[in-house]
């Protein structure tokens, strides 16, 4: 009776921890690449404050656990099953949070969890918080779904918030106030933890993320308000104009790599400058194919064409990544041989 007494005495994940060390290392290892870093955290710190532990009390944790496996039968998982088992062992309001993350958007933090909600749902929420709020949100989440949530908020608004991103040192207290009422405290230290990045940066990225008509709206926005910080921006930027910039052996590079399907498309909307540069890194007889697929296409959706331009510069930026290619290079630079 007291042996059992005594293991009663040990919460869930000191239990977890006596039984990975009794387990030795090899089997913890591998059960470790199976678990989240939260939790490899939470059962190591358990494990470097446990102590000793007699061996009669891990004898009847060993025992505890086979009877509970083995007299399970059928096992239904379900949130009523979760919730009555976390009770057991924490308090009522980290099981409230617990199935509440558990319930909401896939994500294992708040910043997933953000991202995985409906860029239209999460407009429709930030526009009736303060700019500073949501521009805390904002630096936070992807750039692609930034931008998705950027062209839906009002245009008013969402200059607000380019300029308190713009402008945005650090997370005053009060921002973080506001925010905390409906985000998780996890996302509040991740937010004072996180390295501050560049703001014109963060914002080149969100802003190449913007379909062409919004990318020129928020630009020409920006222009009349800051025009410091939209050169800045511009010259961050890389679009599919920029690929003029690219030398043949780099252009010549990307053409192996492109779907061949996306490339018609992009240059059905490009510049006649930019058509010749892709057409002298080709062959004539791939060029003239080009051409023609080109002309085939006849009338054709600005948004397909500006998704097939997206593409392509997204290969030219994972090969500038891989440093296949410089994107940044110019052919007008001049050379020292």
């Amino acid at each position: 009776m007291a042996k059992s007494e005594e293991s009663r005495g040990l919460t869930g994940v000191q239990k977890t921890a006596a039984l990975l060390l009794a387990l030795g290392e090899e089997y913890v290892a591998k059960l470790f690449t199976m678990m989240h870093e939260d939790e490899i955290r939470e059962v190591s710190s358990a494990m470097s404050m446990l102590g000793p532990v007699k061996s009669e009390v891990v004898e009847r944790l060993c025992a505890e656990f086979a009877e509970g496996l083995g007299s399970a039968g059928n096992l239904v998982g379900s949130f009523e099953n979760t919730e009555r088992m976390l009770m057991k062992t924490l308090p009522r309001d980290r099981v409230s949070q617990i199935m509440e993350e558990i319930r909401g958007p896939a994500g294992r933090t708040m910043c997933d969890k953000l991202g995985n909600v409906n860029e239209a749902v999460l407009a429709n929420y930030l526009k009736n918080e303060y700019p500073q709020t949501v521009a805390v949100v904002m630096s936070k989440i992807r750039p692609d779904h930034a931008a998705r949530v950027l062209a839906i908020l009002p245009d008013s608004f969402a200059m607000e918030v380019v300029m308190r991103m713009l402008r945005m040192e650090s997370v005053q207290k009060e921002v973080l106030d506001g925010v905390e009422k409906t985000l998780r405290s996890e996302f509040m230290s991740n937010l004072a933890r996180s390295t501050r990045r560049d703001a014109h940066e963060m914002m080149a990225e969100i802003f190449n993320n913007l379909d062409r008509a919004s990318e020129v709206r928020f630009v020409a926005a920006l222009e009349e308000r800051n025009r410091e910080a939209a050169d800045k921006i511009k010259a961050l930027m890389f679009t599919f104009d920029d690929l003029q910039r690219l030398t043949p052996m780099a252009v010549q590079a990307l053409l192996r790599v492109v779907e061949k399907d996306k490339l018609p498309l992009a240059l059905k909307g490009a510049s006649e400058k930019l058509r010749t540069l892709f057409f002298s890194n080709l062959s004539e007889r791939a060029g003239k194919m080009l051409r023609d697929d080109i002309e085939g296409l006849g009338p054709v959706k600005l948004r397909d064409v500006d998704e097939a331009q997206a593409s392509i510069v997204a290969f030219a930026k994972e090969l500038a990544a891989q440093g296949a290619i410089e994107i940044g290079e110019s052919k007008d630079e001049e050379l020292v041989y």
